[in-house]
């Protein structure tokens, strides 16, 4: 039995056009341009925090609107999953792992309530044993204590981390932990830029994966 922990946006779930959508609406009462899909799919994966700040950036936003366009943005983004769907075969990945025995966890910089709501929405809550989000610590992954703890909700002193970024990929490295890399996330360095025991691009190849990297 082993440990495997996911990584969630971009990893298990494509959620950049619900991202881009509510970050165009906290945004639009400075009536500023909006900004494209692929730009803010650039934007992704510090935090919510950091969205608005590269965006704000981005668009010379002055810093005495900023507080509020955050504050918009995690107002809308509670809850939006419209535009959000499963990568084809994840879902049932995490079954098939689980099926055999592995203990699941999520470990995510996406805020914890937005994440239960995905969560209860897509029916990932009951195959989870562990739940991180991204305000669950006063730290955010790339530092590797959101890691750590979900671990140790596990019971866990080692796991196998899947994630699909630059900053999953220097979580699991802080963390001392072998990472897996799913390749049609929002990375921006190419996959053999970053260090991975293997880099998949296809959920329905990751079970086979997931056994080779734990029985090692």
């Amino acid at each position: 039995m082993g440990t495997i922990i996911f990584d969630l946006d971009g990893t298990l779930i494509d959620s950049a056009p619900d991202i881009h959508a509510t970050l165009n609406r906290a945004l639009g009462p400075l009536g500023v341009p909006e900004l494209s899909l692929e730009r803010v799919r650039g934007f992704i994966g510090r935090g919510a925090p950091v969205l608005v700040r590269r965006a704000c950036d981005a668009l010379d936003v002055p810093p005495d609107a900023r507080d509020e366009v955050l504050e918009r943005f995690l107002a809308r983004y509670e809850n939006a999953v419209e535009l959000t769907q499963p990568y084809d075969q994840a879902f049932e990945a995490l079954d098939a792992v689980r099926a055999r025995g592995h203990r699941l966890g999520l470990c995510t910089n996406k805020p914890i309530a937005a994440t239960q709501y995905v969560l209860e929405h897509f029916d990932l809550a009951r195959r989870l044993d562990a739940v991180i989000g991204g305000d669950s610590l006063a730290v955010k992954k790339p530092d590797p204590a959101p890691l750590r703890m979900a671990m140790s909700a596990l019971g866990a002193e080692h796991c196998l981390y899947v994630g699909d970024s630059e900053t999953d990929c220097e979580t699991a490295e802080n963390a001392g932990m072998p990472f897996a890399l799913f390749t049609r996330g929002y990375r921006k360095t190419a996959p053999e830029g970053l260090p991975n025991r293997a880099a998949f691009d296809d959920w329905s190849d990751f079970p086979a994966i997931a056994e080779t990297i734990i029985s090692e």
